[in-house]
């Protein structure tokens, strides 16, 4: 039986009837709705509901898109992700605010607690824990789709998306492709981050000391493990290549699988303005696990690399970690949410 929230009559932002693509709202929702279209494809897979009784297709039908590609894992064969492609009506309208839906939307579901998805989709969780995702057919499969998508469309307007493990894919996906100059609209609801969850200590003394030796300890590490290197140079940097890519963050401060974002990029700041800015900075460069992958002879990039980002914080309250995880709260009308840009200057 289908659960509601896979209903996009009874779910869904269906109030936008008139899509305004200059309003922040109205494309965070779209881009939310769309992930969603990736989980109701394989519940819908699943159910073996085809035809008239398949479920997902409102969900980007409602917002003129088509269904280009579904992405399926190699190992069990689900579907993880989906393109969608916008129709553009001819002659094309003046859409209202004077801008344009994406050409193309790569969207990437998170996990999916059913059997039949339950044992790939922790293994996926796993590889992201371990930092180790990047070693995935799913991210080798989102990369190879994302780069057919570009050099068939060109780079201009095709977003990424994704949600919970979808957004850790995106997220990597969106680096990649930046450090070789292209910046991609980037959408990650609730992204995990791999750390100790230190926005949970309700003490703000005491989180803030938390943060503050962690930092050090972060920036000693890093600078004892490369003692006798020379510095790379800004264009090989990847932190100064990335700083002019700014993907949106979506979180939420009750959940603590994304929320350590906000202190990761409000600590760098309160490092600036105490005089200890370049710890800070070199702290949100490195994780202890990447510092120790390195001293082992790996290259390995923490996962929350992101010099910049333009956070959106969901200020409303959560009854349960399920509702403050979930992608659904990002499309209701009455969000309640505070927006900054963190943009890295170096």
């Amino acid at each position: 039986m289908a659960s509601e929230r896979e209903i996009f009559g009874l779910t869904g932002p269906s109030y936008l009837t008139t899509i305004d693509w200059n309003n922040s709202h109205h494309r965070k929702s779209i881009a939310a709705s769309l992930v969603r279209g990736a989980y109701v494809l394989e519940r819908d897979r699943q159910q073996n509901r085809l035809g008239p009784q398949a479920l997902a297709p409102p969900w980007w039908e409602s917002f003129n898109f088509v269904l280009n590609q579904v992405l399926v894992d190699e190992d069990e064969h689900t579907i993880f992700g989906a393109i969608y492609e916008f129709k553009f009506q001819y002659p094309n309208p003046k859409y209202a605010g004077g801008s344009y839906p994406p050409k193309y939307v790569i969207a990437f579901r998170g996990t999916i607690n059913k059997s039949g998805n339950r044992s790939q989709d922790f293994k996926l969780n796993l590889q992201c824990i371990i930092n180790n995702l990047q070693n995935s057919s799913r991210f080798r499969l989102g990369m190879e789709a994302t780069r057919n998508i570009v050099y068939k469309a060109g780079q201009g307007n095709i977003w990424l998306a994704g949600h919970s493990l979808g957004s850790s894919i995106a997220l990597i996906i969106g680096r990649n492709m930046a450090k070789t100059g292209i910046h991609m609209e980037t959408y990650l609801f609730n992204p995990p981050f791999i750390s100790p969850p230190i926005e949970q200590i309700k003490n703000e003394k005491l989180k803030l000391g938390v943060r503050f030796a962690n930092s050090v300890l972060t920036a000693g590490l890093a600078v004892a493990v490369n003692d006798g290197h020379k510095p790379k140079p800004a264009q090989d940097d990847p932190f100064i290549v990335l700083s002019s890519w700014v993907p949106y963050l979506f979180l939420n401060p009750s959940d603590p699988i994304c929320s350590e974002y906000m202190g990761y990029f409000e600590h760098r700041e309160y490092m600036e303005e105490i005089g200890y800015g370049k710890i800070g900075r070199l702290a949100t460069q490195h994780s202890i696990g990447s510092i120790v992958s390195t001293t082992l002879g790996k290259d390995s990039e923490p996962m929350h690399l992101i010099p910049s980002a333009y956070l959106t914080t969901n200020l409303g309250p959560s009854k349960n970690f399920k509702e403050a995880h979930g992608i659904h709260q990002w499309w209701k009308p009455d969000l309640q949410c505070k927006y900054k840009l963190h943009q890295f200057k170096h």
